[in-house]
């Protein structure tokens, strides 16, 4: 039996001018615009505008979802559908223009070694009221911070150098309580950079330790 279906590629289709929303909402918004009557074009759009909103869902954590679903739908129509809809027709020229983007000023990191979400850790401990909590606080941020150091330099700390670089990092804001220690690191204790395998570092300390053997 001969078959006459042909295949219709995507690409020989009409441009997805909102992909998230998919070709079958295209298709749905092409029938709509043959529908002759304005009432049931209108009442088959609100259809419509449930559909989008079931395939976006993610639509629901933007303000004024119901707004920006209306919008959609007139942008994927083409700015070309007569219907009474709750929100005016957006302007194509304000639709295609590039939202500005606001410019970051990002101070640069005053320590690598520790990076710059330890700097805004340290200014939240400078407000802290004095007393025991914010000593156990300080000890918890110099243990974290002695951890980093030795992520990335392998020779072994004192507690002092990293008392000295939270004073330094809060401006003096900081005073490290006397008393404080972070205690010892252990012998087995591994500190890995981002993106290293231990299991690969584990066998490689395995050889080593047979070379000596």
């Amino acid at each position: 039996m001969e078959d006459n279906r042909t295949l219709v590629y995507n690409t020989e289709k009409d441009r997805l001018v909102k992909p998230e929303y998919g070709r079958a909402i295209l298709d749905m918004v092409n029938s709509l615009k043959k529908i002759e009557s304005r009432e049931k074009r209108s009442e088959q759009a609100r259809a419509v505008i449930k559909a989008m909103e079931i395939i976006n869902y993610d639509v629901h954590r933007q303000e004024n979802f119901e707004h920006k679903l209306w919008d959609d739908l007139f942008i994927i129509s083409g700015y070309d559908l007569d219907i009474d809809a709750p929100y005016p027709m957006p302007n194509p020229e304000q639709a295609l223009a590039r939202p500005e983007v606001p410019s970051v000023v990002r101070k640069p990191i005053r320590a690598t070694q520790y990076g710059r979400n330890i700097e805004s850790m340290i200014n939240l401990v400078a407000d802290m009221e004095d007393g025991e909590v914010k000593t156990a606080v300080i000890r918890s941020l110099a243990i974290y911070m002695r951890t980093q150091y030795l992520i990335w330099n392998k020779d072994s700390v004192a507690d002092v150098t990293i008392f000295q670089d939270i004073e330094k990092l809060s401006d003096g804001r900081i005073k490290v309580p006397e008393g404080v220690t972070l205690g010892r690191v252990g012998a087995d204790s591994n500190y890995l950079k981002p993106g290293q395998n231990p299991r690969k570092q584990m066998n490689q300390r395995k050889k080593n330790s047979k070379k000596y053997r």
